[in-house]
């Protein structure tokens, strides 16, 4: 028995193939500046994020970077495990444990913020300033108006 053809559709047309295209792109092009740090796009999302607010919980980190928790445990034991992060147990909750940057953690952050500002650049570099601030503000919009549908939501406040 013949099973019906599916609908032909372009994938190049898709929004969704685009955006999984262009994330490949801004890996790939992340991962090529930062060289040997061996620091990934999730991994910097995290320490950034514990250097402008020490002593955030796990559970708020996960929110503010849009991951699941047991997604953001793994991360935060790798950055334990390379000297870059450390748990502190909250002092008024036991159950609570702190995120904090090791003097190790706040020198690969500092070295890797011009590479991470370079891979930006290189990924916006065929947009002209005016196309970049028309295109950053529409993905905002997309992410902020879609963001329910996330497996993991961030928060959208900030």
């Amino acid at each position: 028995m013949n099973q019906p053809l599916a609908p032909a559709v372009r994938i190049d047309d898709m929004p969704g193939h685009r955006i999984r295209r262009l994330h490949q792109i801004s890996v790939g092009i992340f991962l090529q500046e930062l060289g040997d740090m061996a620091l990934t796009p999730v991994q910097f999302a995290a320490l950034q994020t514990v250097a402008h607010a020490p002593g955030v919980d796990q559970r708020t980190l996960a929110g503010t970077i849009a991951l699941d928790t047991s997604t953001t445990g793994g991360v935060v034991d790798r950055l334990e495990q390379r000297g870059w992060l450390e748990r502190r147990t909250a002092p008024d909750d036991r159950r609570v444990r702190q995120l904090w940057l090791t003097e190790a953690g706040q020198q690969v952050l500092a070295q890797a913020v011009p590479a991470v500002q370079r891979a930006q650049e290189q990924i916006l570099a065929p947009l002209d300033e005016a196309d970049r601030a028309v295109f950053l503000r529409l993905l905002q919009r997309l992410v902020d108006t879609n963001n329910a549908h996330s497996r993991a939501p961030g928060d959208v406040s900030r």
